[in-house]
């Protein structure tokens, strides 16, 4: 199921529980396998100036409201009223 739930995060779909009607709120557990350019200053503080994911698996989707992770599901996004 785990996979199935990529298309959750991609423009055009979203969650939804099925136990409480909930579209808004998920935690997403996500494993990611990712290339930074990390930059360090002469005094060895750093930051990440640039970050590439190479590869990423969704573990998990846990509804924000009720707990449940047995009644997510992905759908299409709603048409935009004109």
């Amino acid at each position: 199921m785990a996979e199935a739930y990529q298309r959750g995060l991609e423009p055009g779909y979203r969650f939804r529980c099925d136990g409480c009607g909930n579209v808004t709120r998920f935690d997403v557990i996500e494993a990611a396998r990712t290339r930074r350019y990390h930059h360090f200053d002469l005094g060895g503080d750093g930051q990440v100036d640039e970050e590439e994911v190479l590869a990423r698996t969704i573990e998990s989707v846990t509804c924000r409201w009720c707990g449940r992770d047995d009644a997510v599901r992905v759908e299409a996004t709603p048409n935009p009223a004109r």
